[in-house]
C-alpha cells in the first residue's frame, strides 16, 4: 500500500548522498522511494525500525520467492539493480537457504582466520607507504588510487587465490558492479564479463589448488556429500569480491577523510589519547561503506510505525541514516566524534545477514591508518571537500578521488 504521492526519487549517480537521504528521512522513518528504474520501494531510515527489518521474518532477500514483480518477469533487464538481486548466493537467499550456504562461506572468516592474515595485512600496507614516500613531496597524491583503494584489493585477491592476469580485469568490473549509472548494455556486459572471470578463476584454481579460499570451496563441490554447487560457487565469489572489497577502500577512504578534516581527533590517535578502533568504528557509523542496501521483500502484510507495508512490496535499508538516528545518538548525531560512547552502528547490516567479513574489513583498517599516517603524520587535503566528488551509484559511500599532500 503506498501513500505518497510524489516520492523522493532516488538518484542513480549518487552525487548528493547524504542530502538526498535527509530529504528522504524528513517524510518518516519508513517511506516510499523511486528506485533506479521507476521501481517503487520503501526506505527504510530509522535505527528501530530498521533493525526489526533486519532481524525479524517479516523480510526476505529472495526476489525469486518473494518479489512478485520479478518473479513474474515484470523487472526487465534493463533494472538497474539487476545484479543486485538476480546473483544466486547467500546475499540473496532467505532462510533455511541462507543458512546453508553462510555456512560455506563462514570458515574463511572465522577470528582465527582473519587473525593469521594480520601479518600480510600489515606487510602490504607497509609495502604501500615506501611507495608513497618516493612521490615528491610537491606534488598532490590520490591517496584512495593509491593506498585505500590497492590494499583491499590485494588482500581480497590473496583471500581468493586470484592469480595476478586476473586482478586488472576483475578490478575494472568491481568499478562497474556498483555504478548504477551504466546503460543496460553496459551493466549486461560488465556482469557478464565478472562471471566469466570468475570462472576463469575456479579453472585456474582446479588445474592448481592453493590455501585459499576458491580453492576450498572447490572442494565442497566437488564433495558428493556437500549440498553446494558449480553455480553457487560462482555466486559466493561473486558477492565476497564485491562485499570484501569496495567496502573496506571506501572504509579506509572516509577514515583518511574524516581525520584529514578533523585534525585534532588524528592528533589525538597518533599521539594514543584516542584509540583507532574508536576513530574506526566512529567511522562506521558517521560514514558507512554501504549507504543504501538493495533489496529485502515483504514476506507478507505488515505494520511499522504509521506504514503499511504490503506482501511483495520492495524494501531498502538505509544504515546511512539509521546511523544517525538523533532517537539512539541525541543532537550529535550528525557529528563525526570519536570520543562518544555509543559508537554502536549497522555499517555491516544486522540480523542473520551481518556481514562475515566485518572482523576482516576492521582489521584491514586497524593496520592500515596507523601505519599512514604514522609516516605521514602532516598529510594534508590538496583541494576542497567540495571537489572531492563520490563513487559513482547511490550504494557505495566514497569518493571519488582524495588527493592529498603527504608531508
Amino acid at each position: 500500500m503506498y501513500t505518497h504521492e510524489d516520492p523522493v526519487v532516488i538518484d542513480p549517480e549518487g552525487s548528493d548522498i547524504q542530502g538526498e537521504i535527509r530529504r528522504i528521512r524528513e517524510r518518516g522513518p519508513v517511506t516510499e522511494v523511486v528506485l533506479p528504474g521507476g521501481v517503487r520501494a520503501w526506505s527504510v531510515t530509522g535505527a528501530a525500525e530498521l533493525e526489526r527489518i533486519l532481524s525479524g521474518s517479516e523480510v526476505s532477500k529472495d526476489p525469486h520467492q518473494h518479489w512478485p514483480a520479478f518473479r513474474n518477469g515484470e523487472i526487465g533487464q534493463d533494472f538497474p539493480l539487476l545484479n543486485w538481486v538476480n546473483t544466486r548466493s547467500m546475499f540473496t537467499a532467505y532462510g533455511s537457504e541462507h543458512r546453508r550456504l553462510r555456512n560455506f562461506v563462514a570458515p574463511a572468516f572465522t577470528n582465527r582466520r582473519t587473525s593469521a592474515l594480520e601479518p600480510r595485512i600489515r606487510g602490504i600496507a607497509n609495502d604501500l607507504v615506501r611507495g608513497l614516500d618516493a612521490a615528491p613531496a610537491s606534488e598532490p597524491v590520490n591517496i584512495r588510487e593509491h593506498f585505500a583503494y590497492p590494499l583491499p584489493l590485494r588482500v581480497i585477491n590473496e583471500l581468493l587465490g586470484v592469480p595476478e592476469h586476473l586482478v586488472g580485469p576483475l578490478r575494472k568490473c568491481v568499478d562497474g558492479i556498483f555504478d548504477i549509472g551504466l546503460s543496460e548494455a553496459e551493466a549486461v556486459a560488465n556482469y557478464e564479463e565478472m562471471i566469466g572471470l570468475l570462472q576463469t578463476l575456479v579453472a585456474y584454481r582446479r588445474e592448481s589448488p592453493g590455501e585459499d579460499m576458491t580453492s576450498t570451496l572447490i572442494f565442497h563441490v566437488d564433495d558428493p556429500a556437500k549440498d553446494f554447487s558449480a553455480h553457487e560457487l560462482v555466486g559466493t565469489l561473486y558477492l565476497t569480491v564485491n562485499a570484501g572489497h569496495e567496502t573496506t577502500v571506501d572504509l579506509i577512504d572516509q577514515s583518511i577523510y574524516l581525520l584529514l578534516s578533523n585534525p585534532d581527533y588524528l592528533a589525538a590517535a597518533l599521539d594514543g589519547r584516542l584509540s583507532w578502533t574508536d576513530v574506526i568504528e566512529e567511522v562506521l557509523r558517521f560514514e558507512p561503506s554501504i549507504a543504501h542496501a538493495p533489496l529485502r521483500y515483504a514476506v507478507r502484510d505488515f505494520s511499522i510505525g504509521d506504514v503499511t507495508i504490503a506482501e511483495g512490496d520492495p524494501i531498502l535499508s538505509c544504515p546511512a541514516d539509521a546511523n544517525r538516528d538523533p532517537e539512539i545518538y541525541g543532537e550529535s548525531a550528525v557529528r563525526f566524534d570519536p570520543t562518544r560512547t555509543n559508537k554502536g552502528h549497522m555499517a555491516f547490516g544486522y540480523g542473520a545477514h551481518r556481514c562475515p567479513g566485518a572482523p576482516l574489513a576492521r582489521l584491514e583498517a586497524l593496520l592500515a591508518l596507523p601505519t599512514l599516517f604514522q609516516r605521514f603524520p602532516h598529510m594534508r587535503l590538496a583541494v576542497s571537500p567540495e571537489e572531492l566528488g563520490t563513487v559513482p551509484g547511490f550504494i557505495a559511500n566514497g569518493h571519488d578521488r582524495l588527493p592529498v599532500f603527504l608531508k
